[in-house]
């Protein structure tokens, strides 16, 4: 199962740890069940459902973060304090006074929470110890910061940075759209975003939408910048790249899943295969766009 989205961070290259090393530290944040007081919880999971927290394949982990949160609305809440508080007032012939509101609130919190339906969320976390990659299954920079908060947490002496590059993306997506030229190995596809920097952040959309150049340049003229622009890598992964260097909606074409289903006999091999291909592919991808950005700053200035 590939990862839909990617958020990138750096480890050094290589970053010598062994898999038992890494189960080691995770295994005191392991997920456990939660009890019916708890609003929300989170730990470590098993990527194969096995009872290991690091499934490696070909020098690569792989984690799984859950997120359990229970749904328990302030208006749920508010509606059946709000009915308690109107027999009490009946009983004692005045109304409970603030304290009063806040012990009762706690009180059908407290009834309501084991009844509560929960929603369990998963977080895939890849980590390429060889080359020096951290990548997380997050569409959004602040759910991937809630991996990351646990991880070091979980993991002593983390060496964890930021990716940062040359270039930002925002100001390379406009010249490449300028120029009607992507940079080499990759592909402009027909979706994009411009956006302009004044206080009304004015912003164009294009959608399965062919990109006609003279169009696109009549926006940026008028001072429009690209935010998002839709690309293909080598003809063999599809994605869209964001002004914060998030990589969104990854999907893995035709040329690399021919025949690839056929090779795998059962669920566990296939599940290897898929994240030996994944992790091969991406890793691949990930080196070219960060050529391409104007590759690394050195981490002294990334710091």
């Amino acid at each position: 199962m590939w990862f839909k989205n990617l958020q990138m961070y750096r480890l050094p290259q290589p970053w010598v740890i062994s898999q038992e090393q890494l189960e080691a530290f995770l295994l005191p944040r392991a997920m456990t069940p939660a009890t019916g007081l708890t609003l929300q919880h989170h730990g470590w999971t098993s990527p194969r459902d096995n009872g290991s927290l690091v499934h490696c394949v070909n020098r690569q982990f792989f984690l799984v973060y859950s997120n359990e949160k229970k749904l328990l609305p302030a208006s749920v809440i508010n509606q059946v304090s709000k009915a308690k508080a109107q027999v009490l007032e009946e009983q004692l012939g005045f109304a409970p006074g603030r304290k009063q509101m806040k012990e009762i609130k706690e009180q059908v919190t407290d009834e309501l929470l084991p009844r509560a339906f929960s929603i369990l969320r998963h977080t895939g976390v890849w980590i390429d110890p060889v080359h020096g990659w951290l990548v997380i299954d997050a569409a959004t920079p602040a759910r991937a910061d809630e991996v990351i908060k646990l991880l070091v947490e979980s993991v002593k002496h983390l060496p964890l940075r930021a990716l940062r590059v040359q270039q930002s993306p925002t100001t390379a997506m406009t010249q490449w759209l300028a120029t009607n030229h992507a940079p080499k190995n990759f592909s402009i596809d027909q979706e994009a975003e411009l956006q302009s920097t004044g206080e009304g952040k004015a912003t164009v959309r294009y959608v399965r939408h062919v990109l006609e150049a003279e169009e696109i340049k009549q926006h940026i003229a008028n001072g429009k910048q690209c935010t998002r622009l839709a690309l293909t890598w080598s003809g063999r992964v599809s994605f869209v790249l964001t002004e914060s260097l998030t990589i969104k909606r990854v999907a893995a074409l035709e040329v690399i899943k021919e025949g690839h289903d056929k090779k795998a006999s059962d669920d566990e091999e296939r599940f290897n295969t898929d994240m030996a291909l994944m992790s091969g592919e991406l890793h691949l991808l990930i080196e070219s766009l960060v050529s391409s950005l104007g590759d690394e700053l050195p981490e002294q200035a990334a710091a």
